[in-house]
């Protein structure tokens, strides 16, 4: 008995997939690491801080606490208990998006956050993990309607344009790319056709393309990223210009850990949306190889996860995982691209790294889905239920 219950956590370590397990937990305390560098100066010069150098160490160590605790919950939960509240999320993330303007937090000329006193919450985070389960739901229920337009699109295209109104006023129109990208690629994956498929993307670009022309600050936001030199000291080219600097100086193998000069008040929000220009400066192109390479190694395994889902039939939890690859895989490309200027600037962080408690929260409760669907997977291929 004593040896059995010394022998129960290496025997529940086999039943989940050790690579997506470690990938995830390297970038989370890489990222804790590469935070807590990055925001020393920011923290330990400004007087909101207390002048206090590991103000935002301490912050994000306890989200990622939380995180993990709320991860290892959502571990427990049947896929299924997900799939049968999968509507109600929805709505209630509706609901914390309108309350957003009606008594949000506004930072910076946008208001995404609530306060709950203690933390600040943002709901278009909790937003994207429940698109992903009801987008999931919403295409089991229409698997066998997915050539019908009205039928198939529509309904979905109506929930996703009210999502897209909310958040567009808050305004946060890189998350509205994200949720968007999670919902058609769950359609695709459910059997949209391609043509369909196609004609909708092109769609959605020219509706995108609209919204970027009428808005005075989203177009800035461009054509700051086509030339960023045309006002290397303005909105438009400053930061992009800061961090290519930072990539530049980082080289092969970079400063070194904490000796970065961007972080001095030259790079702003090092710690959140541009924490990748600080690990290419500290640790060089190396170090940012590194990340690249966790970040395709993960978004492999979860696809391997929801391809493992269709083997066994299970095609909802299939659908969850390959949409929290999708999430995970396009935030983590859009950052990447802001970072080293391949894309304008969206002000959407890196999953699993930069700072922040509803993204890494959020986070965490995703990857607890994951391995509860990875386990699932394995319990049903031993013969046991679940």
């Amino acid at each position: 008995m004593i040896l059995d219950t010394l022998n129960a956590p290496r025997r529940q370590m086999t039943e989940i997939d050790l690579a997506l397990f470690w990938s995830s937990l390297l970038l989370l305390i890489l990222g804790l690491v590469m935070v807590y560098s990055a925001s020393i100066a920011h923290a330990g010069d400004e007087r909101a801080f207390n002048y206090q150098s590991t103000y935002f160490l301490v912050r994000h160590g306890l989200y990622l606490v939380i995180g993990l605790v709320c991860g290892a919950a959502a571990f427990q939960v049947r896929i299924e208990n997900w799939q049968k509240y999968a509507g109600w999320l929805f709505l209630a993330g509706l609901v914390l998006l309108a309350l957003v303007l009606g008594i949000g937090r506004e930072v910076n000329g946008a208001r995404r956050w609530l306060s709950l006193f203690v933390v600040n919450l943002q709901p278009s985070e909790l937003m994207k993990l429940f698109v992903v389960l009801y987008a999931a739901d919403y295409t089991i229920r229409k698997m066998n309607l997915m050539h019908d337009l009205q039928r198939a699109f529509l309904p979905m295209a109506a929930a996703m344009m009210l999502v897209g109104g909310l958040l567009i006023l808050e305004p946060d129109f890189g998350a509205l790319v994200v949720i968007v990208c999670i919902a058609m690629g769950i359609l695709f994956l459910g059997g949209l056709k391609a043509r369909l498929f196609a004609v909708l993307s092109l769609a959605l670009l020219a509706a995108f393309t609209v919204l970027i022309i009428i808005s005075p600050y989203r177009r800035a936001r461009l054509l700051g990223f086509l030339d960023p030199w045309a006002d290397p000291f303005g909105k438009k080219g400053y930061q992009l210009i800061q961090s290519l600097i930072a990539f530049g100086r980082g080289e092969w193998f970079g400063v070194g850990l904490g000796a970065s000069v961007q972080k001095l008040h030259y790079l702003p929000e090092a710690h959140t949306d541009f924490l990748l220009a600080i690990i290419g400066e500290e640790l060089g192109f190396v170090g940012v190889l590194v990340v690249v390479s966790l970040f395709a190694l993960l978004v492999h395994r979860i696809f391997a996860v929801g391809r493992q889902c269709v083997q066994l039939n299970r095609v909802y939890p299939a659908l969850v995982a390959m949409g929290i690859g999708i999430w995970f895989g396009v935030q983590g490309f859009i950052n990447m691209g802001s970072n080293v200027g391949l894309l304008p600037t969206k002000g959407l962080t890196l999953p699993l790294m930069s700072f922040g408690g509803s993204g890494i929260v959020v986070n965490c409760i995703a990857l607890g889905i994951l391995l509860r669907v990875d386990w699932e997977n394995r319990q049903l291929m031993r013969g046991t239920t679940t």
